[in-house]
């Protein structure tokens, strides 16, 4: 599906991770395959509960001296469908059209396997010249950075991050506006009621 399109090897590893059910609060099918692509490759790595993997990879011959560089993205996906799909054990269908990949019926979570197929692709590369590597790939994110709250960080070395879950290609974004929830509950007695109502909305905001 791939012999004509640049950078070959990175769509055959996400053909390769849309094949693996991954959906949130899913993950181990696609934890078992990072953790399994790192004993084929001789790399050493680290895994967790909560199934986050981290791949390591030494400096290239000629960068030992360089600064360790971190890359990221998450493994988990966004599950929505046209119709009857089991995002539990059936895998994505990849539509091609030209240069354009979409999924049949289905999201196709580029977001973020597309992260995960370049990180194994470099990882995979004997010829690729690079620092010392560590490649993270934390579970549940859609669902709230589950699985980067609970990573131990004393596992990474690394000081320079780069976080690949962007659709800008060539594009690298500084800063982030963060994330946070807030519950707020209360007790309310429900009425009869003709006055008006009113909305409440927040915006304008630099987030």
């Amino acid at each position: 599906m791939f012999r004509d399109i640049k950078h070959k090897v990175v769509f055959e590893y996400f053909a390769k991770i849309c094949s693996i059910p991954h959906g949130s609060g899913n993950t181990i099918g696609i934890a078992d395959y990072y953790c399994n692509f790192a004993k084929e490759h001789n790399l050493e790595f680290y895994r967790d509960d909560m199934n986050n993997v981290i791949i390591y990879k030494p400096a290239s011959k000629g960068c030992e001296d360089k600064l360790g560089v971190i890359l990221q993205g998450h493994s988990d996906m966004v599950c929505d469908s046209v119709g009857e799909f089991d995002f539990e054990t059936q895998p994505i269908e990849i539509v091609r059209d030209g240069d354009i990949i979409s999924a049949n019926g289905t999201t196709l979570g580029a977001d973020n396997g597309i992260a995960g197929a370049m990180m194994l692709a470099i990882l995979a590369d004997k010829n690729a010249v690079h620092p010392a590597l560590e490649c993270v790939f934390t579970s549940d994110e859609e669902t709230g950075m589950f699985g980067a709250l609970a990573l131990d960080y004393s596992k990474l070395k690394g000081k320079t991050m780069l976080n690949l879950d962007s659709d800008g290609e060539g594009t690298i974004t500084c800063g982030c506006a963060g994330g946070a929830r807030c519950h707020i509950s209360m007790a309310m007695d429900k009425c009869a009621n003709d006055k008006k109502c009113y909305k409440l909305t927040v915006d304008g905001l630099l987030g």
